[in-house]
């Protein structure tokens, strides 16, 4: 295994794994560790409790946010609010902000102005609570699935095999698969990167384009596990160009372009006409 003096050498979101044990002295997690095939009871009553629970303050609050790459400005000024417990759909077209806007969340791309909040704290204070899936799979070729979330564990203080495997069972692999990752197909690449997206039990799920080069079967599955952590009282993040998988899950689909949001909807075909209509542009439906 690659190592690095100080720093874990490990791919994107694994140094934010690393601050995390850091802040947190490397102490072991706690929390529910729940199985999705036992989920329904618990799911009932997570929802509800989410849907009845009172006026609070958002989970997440962007104000002015915004994110310059040399003269370019890949957010501008982006302010919102998201709710916790709910499923937020991010879409628009290429170099509209998505991505950009799901780094900020997770504090992996630091604003040029503006401000995230995070539960009341800031990105790098609430990296626990966050568990981030970049476009790309940034897994180990060499390593099996098994070992490369045995390594993220270790970041995250998660001692034993026992989450690693429940994890890759949740996404439809196989634990006991000692094929190296390099190996997998892009599926399994894209089903592996989210199982370590939620290996720590976040509150929080960011998810970059989960579903790219994932058959439609495989998709599908990934939809009813999100809905059933969304059910359980997780807020999630989801950019993706394929809005229709997530009909009657997402609780709002978030339009950006250039760098700004410019309209939300509880439904995804009105929202879009009326983005066509208020603008004259492409809604970004698939």
């Amino acid at each position: 295994m690659r190592t690095a003096p100080g720093v874990p050498d490990t791919p994107g979101f694994g140094l934010l794994g690393w601050r995390c044990s850091q802040l947190s002295g490397g102490a072991q997690l706690r929390g529910p560790r729940v199985h999705p095939s036992c989920y329904s009871f618990t799911l009932i009553l997570g929802r509800i409790s989410t849907l009845l629970m009172p006026e609070t303050a958002p989970a997440i609050t962007v104000t002015n946010l915004i994110k310059q790459f040399g003269r370019f400005a890949a957010l501008r000024g982006v302010t919102a609010e998201f709710d916790a417990g709910r499923c937020h759909a991010i879409l628009g077209d290429n170099g509209a902000g998505k991505t950009t806007l799901l780094r900020a969340l997770a504090g992996l791309a630091h604003p040029t102005r503006g401000a995230v909040s995070i539960f009341g704290k800031t990105p790098k204070a609430a990296c626990r609570d966050l568990g981030y899936m970049a476009h790309p799979s940034l897994l180990y070729d060499e390593m099996s699935g098994m070992e490369n979330l045995r390594y993220f564990a270790g970041l995250y203080g998660i001692a034993g095999d026992s989450r690693c495997a429940e994890v890759i069972r949740a996404v439809g692999l196989d634990p006991e698969l000692a094929r190296p990752v390099g190996q997998y197909s892009q599926g399994m690449r894209q089903r592996l990167s989210l199982a370590r997206a939620i290996l720590h039990d976040p509150k929080v799920l960011l998810l970059d384009e989960p579903f790219s080069n994932v058959d439609a079967h495989s998709a599908r599955e990934m939809v009813a596990l999100l809905k059933g952590m969304r059910d359980a009282g997780k807020t999630i993040f989801v950019v993706t160009h394929q809005a229709s998988l997530l009909e009657g899950v997402a609780d709002e689909f978030v339009w950006m372009q250039a760098g700004q949001i410019v309209n939300r909807s509880v439904d995804l075909a009105a929202g879009g006409k009326k983005l066509d209509s208020d603008q004259g542009t492409p809604s970004g439906l698939p």
